[in-house]
């Protein structure tokens, strides 16, 4: 989930709000807050802890939370595992620390630590894009083991990797693989992923919600028909955009075009230019009219 943020960084309270309903109305099973797409490093703990709260009990039992916990201090990182807890989170999710490079031996310690230290469980988050760092293989499958490590996000865009790791944890069923990037949720939930957490959801959870029913159901016509219009969703929202590098700047664009929420971000994160926003607007005006032609069930 994005995180919506007013003009002078603080937490949009009502935005929030139409975000979650939007989201529920959409049918997803769960609600990620606090990774990358919800411009976790960049958030005052302040408004860190205010949206674990308010999510918490906008929510209410009606899907479960995760929190991102991924800090460069450990001694934070537990305290906003705390306030997850203290909130009715089902869980956290926690990246590799950023900025020291370190071997997979005091990865894996840390992890390990940390699954102890947690009131919650914990999902690892292999991100390296973002942290320059993997949970190599044999560090994902020997944390597995670990029964408050519950389960793995891979954002790595490597399915050997995500292959690999599946295989190594088989005798562990109970351990959940997610993948992160949009389009390649079909392909994993097809070869044995539990599921995803697709940014694109924040603007169309219908789509994405499909999409991974079609492929728990081994619905290979209507994978192919979802799958493209999700492929057609990318193209559309997050390269339309100058900086392919940040599409996060079109989702918050997209749900402020839809009503939902503003596209304020956190420095240096921008928003897009009034031409990228034209494009995308023009996109969801089709895929609108699309909808109310041919509902999704």
């Amino acid at each position: 989930m994005v995180t919506p943020l007013d003009q002078d960084l603080n937490l949009d309270r009502e935005g929030l709000e139409r975000l979650i309903e939007h989201l529920i109305k959409g049918g997803v099973h769960g609600i990620f807050i606090l990774g990358t797409t919800g411009e976790a490093p960049n958030l005052p703990y302040s408004v860190r802890a205010e949206l674990i709260e308010r999510t918490c009990k906008l929510v209410g039992s009606r899907v479960p939370i995760i929190v991102g916990i991924t800090d460069t201090s450990y001694q934070d990182a537990l305290r906003m595992a705390a306030t997850a807890h203290a909130s009715g989170a089902l869980a956290v999710v926690a990246a590799p620390p950023y900025y020291f490079q370190v071997g997979q031996a005091d990865l894996l310690h840390y992890f390990k630590r940390m699954a102890s230290d947690s009131p919650l469980p914990l999902f690892l988050y292999n991100a390296p894009l973002n942290t320059r760092l993997w949970i190599d293989v044999p560090t994902a499958i020997e944390a597995a083991a670990e029964p408050n490590i519950v389960g793995l996000k891979d954002s790595g865009l490597n399915m050997g990797y995500f292959h690999a790791v599946r295989e190594g944890v088989r005798s562990r069923p109970d351990f959940s693989l997610l993948v992160g990037p949009d389009d390649l949720l079909a392909e994993a939930v097809l070869l044995g992923a539990h599921g995803g957490m697709a940014g694109g959801s924040n603007v169309n959870p219908r789509l994405f919600v499909d999409l991974y029913e079609a492929a728990v159901a081994n619905n290979m016509n209507r994978v192919a028909t979802l799958h493209q219009q999700a492929i057609q969703f990318d193209n559309a929202v997050y390269r339309a955009t100058e900086d392919p590098h940040n599409p996060l700047r079109a989702l918050k664009a997209a749900l402020s075009i839809m009503g939902i929420c503003g596209e304020a971000m956190t420095p240096p994160l921008r928003p897009i230019s009034t031409r990228e926003r034209e494009t995308i607007a023009q996109y969801l005006r089709g895929v609108e009219s699309t909808s109310a032609a041919y509902p999704s069930r």
